[in-house]
This record gives C-alpha cells, structure tokens and sequence, in this order.
C-alpha cells in the first residue's frame, strides 16, 4: 500500500509512466493507478519528432528506445488519387543536423515497454492495477482517491494521467466530453514478408487525399509494417479498440490509386477508433492535482506529437518539483505555466494540419504548388518552433 507521502498516477500509459520515472528518480515515492487487469498499450505505431528524443536523452533512455524503434530515411506526401508526389524531406542525417536529434518511429507497445521497465527498476515505484480513480479530495496536508469499488488511496498529492476521458480533468476542468473531429482511423500492423516489394517503403509516406489520407511506415527496426488510414464519418463506437467497417474504408478509398488499394485489401481486420481533442485551457492545476498528457491538452494525431508532449508534460513537471524544493501545489502552477502555450499551440496546429492533409479543390492544389515549391517542408521546416523542443536543464533558472 503507498505512504501518505506517495504522488498518485492515475493513469499507467505512457505518459503516466513517465511521470513516475521522473518523480521517482528524483526520490520520491509514486504509485501508479492503472485501472485495467494489466499494464500495456494498444498496439500501433507512432512517430518521434527530434523534440522527444532530446527527452529520451535527458532521461537516460536513449539506448533503450533505440533498441527497438526504426529510423526512416525520409517523410513524403503523395496524392492519393494521382499518385503525385507532393514532397519528400530527407531525415536522418537532415534532422540530426537541423535539430541535434533524429526523427524515429516505434511501436506504440514498445515504447511503453521501455517506461514500464524503467520505472520497475526503481524502488520508488509502486504499480497497481485493477485500480480505477473515481474521485478525489484534498486539502492543505494531502490527497485522497477513491478507487472503483470504494477503496480510498491516501497521498502527498495526484497527478491525472488517465487520457482523454480523464475523471481527474472531470473534477478539475468540468469541460464535459471531447471533441469529436469526424474523423476515424483505422490501424493494422502487418509483417515485413506479407508487404509485397513493390508497396513497402522505408519513407514515412502519406497519402493526401479529399477528406481521406493513408500514411504507413516501417517498425521495430523493419520487422513490421504500420498502416493508418483516416477518413471523416459519422459511424464510430467510443473507444480505443473496437473493430472497423472494412467496407466503409473500401468505399472511402474507392478512388485512390492502386497501389494504396492494394496495400489496403492486405489488411482483413482494422482496429478503429475516432479521433478526439479538446479546446485549450490554461489551468488544468487545482492545490495537490494536476493534469498530464491527454487528460490536460488532448490532441489530433496529424502532428504526431500526443505521447511525445506528455513525455515533455513529465520532465517540467519534474523540474518545477525539482525547483520549488517539492511544493507540490507552487510546482504544479509552474508547470502548467511553462506548458499550456506550447501544448495549446500543438493542438491548434494539428487540426490545422488536418485539413492540409485532406485538402481538395484550391486548397489541395495550393498545397501542391507549395510544397513542390520549397516554400514549405511538408511542414517539417514549418515546425522548427515545435521540434526543437525544450532545454529542461533551462527551465525556471
């Protein structure tokens, strides 16, 4: 059982591990709430701007991530239904050079892996599962959370890790439910020896299509090969892990080019889930509780930068701690300072990259004729501000 002096996570995913690897760390003791029978992620890939691996770097755990993520020589933008390409930008070397880290994709499962091994190798940590936080109470000494099926859990104070349905913002916010988009992803993860040669890529390639885009990549190091495909509908269940209409996707891609149709009809079952954000907000801290991750700022995944911003949410909030000589209520106020306009400005932007993505009439061909241009960098030269991160040995001197 945690100490009346343990922060509460609440929250085991990757972002709630994260923080506890980085309180932990620093000496103190954290126990982590997770409300499911175990500890995992869903399994799909994401992507790693130069940003999180100069987290990775900070935490000490470059070496680990390396191990197992994959590192694509390029990121491209074709159409969907001309086969165009839109651009290409070189990686590797290119971002090394412009950013002092790479840019890397990984199985969502596995980079969860790498916090849960990390924060099993401290002491500090205590992991519950089966442990769902229904509602808490403070004041000025602690917290108190009442857990699924009445158990009360004491602590110095809590942090919400629990996602975009979040119970903690619930309390602390009382914004109501996420924004639907209207848009819904499919993912499916397939074999390297079940992707015909003439459809891999060892690019990260979107397709851009009128309210549709495909984007796929190679993982754990090119075992793997990762699909998503995005479209706007109206059908979706809540959830993460509900099963899609391969005949609506079929129909949404019915004019795409055969290659990406192709690619598509590898895929017999799709996980779906839609997409959700929220509206910025400032203050997301009240007393001992704080937000972190998708229960404070979620959103679009059109950036790439949802677990990658919590990552950055745990190193902040490390440092206020770190400054404020562990007031917890002083810290979690500078945080959330330090962080809302960087987060918000990231949600904003990934709507925005939304519909260049899915752009038709003017708008797609402007795209066209920017990117092919120079003008702009798929973005990638558009997002200095965002890839270049934080510098947490900086904050709050």
């Amino acid at each position: 059982m945690p100490s009346p002096s343990s922060v509460l996570v609440a929250g085991g995913g990757i972002g709630g591990l994260a923080a506890a690897y980085v309180l932990a760390r620093q000496g103190l003791p954290v126990t982590v709430l997770e409300q499911s029978s175990a500890f995992g992620e869903i399994g799909a890939g994401i992507q790693l701007g130069p940003n999180i691996f100069r987290m990775f770097e900070y935490l000490g755990l470059t070496g680990a991530v390396n191990d197992v993520a994959y590192f694509p020589p390029g990121l491209g933008m074709n159409d969907v239904r001309t086969g165009e390409k839109v651009v290409r930008v070189p990686l590797g070397d290119t971002a090394r050079a412009a950013y002092g880290f790479p840019y890397g994709v990984i199985y969502r499962a596995d980079l969860h892996q790498v916090f849960l091994d990390a924060v099993k190798a401290l002491p500090a940590v205590t992991l519950r599962t089966g442990a769902k936080v229904e509602a808490f109470e403070q004041d000025g000494a602690g917290v108190r959370v009442t857990l699924a099926g009445g158990e009360v859990v004491e602590g110095a104070a809590l942090i919400g890790a629990d996602g975009l349905w979040s119970r903690v913002r619930e309390a602390i916010v009382g914004d109501g439910k996420p924004r639907v988009s209207g848009h819904i992803a499919y993912r499916a993860v397939l074999r390297r020896e079940d992707v015909p040669a003439h459809l891999w890529s060892d690019d990260v390639l979107l397709w851009g299509g009128e309210k549709t885009h495909l984007v796929h990549y190679p993982l754990r190091r090119g075992e793997l090969f990762n699909l998503v495909a995005v479209f706007h509908s109206n059908k979706y269940d809540e959830g993460w892990n509900t099963f899609g209409d391969t005949a609506e996707l079929t129909e949404r891609f019915a004019q795409a080019v055969p290659q990406v149709r192709e690619l598509l009809g590898k895929i017999e079952t799709w996980k779906m889930w839609v997409l959700c954000d929220r509206e910025p907000v400032r203050d997301w801290s009240r007393g001992r509780v704080t937000l972190l991750g998708d229960a404070a700022h979620p959103m679009l995944q059109y950036l790439a930068q949802g677990a990658g911003q919590a990552i950055e949410d745990a190193v902040v909030l490390g440092e206020a701690l770190r400054h404020t000589g562990g007031d917890f209520e002083r810290s979690f106020q500078l945080y959330q300072q330090e962080r809302y306009l960087r987060t918000g400005r990231v949600q904003l932007t990934a709507r925005f990259y939304g519909d260049i993505y899915h752009a038709s009439g003017v708008a797609r061909e402007l795209r066209n004729r920017m990117f092919q241009g120079g003008q702009e960098s798929a973005g990638f030269a558009g997002l200095k501000w965002m890839y270049e991160g934080i510098a947490p040995q900086r904050l709050f001197a």
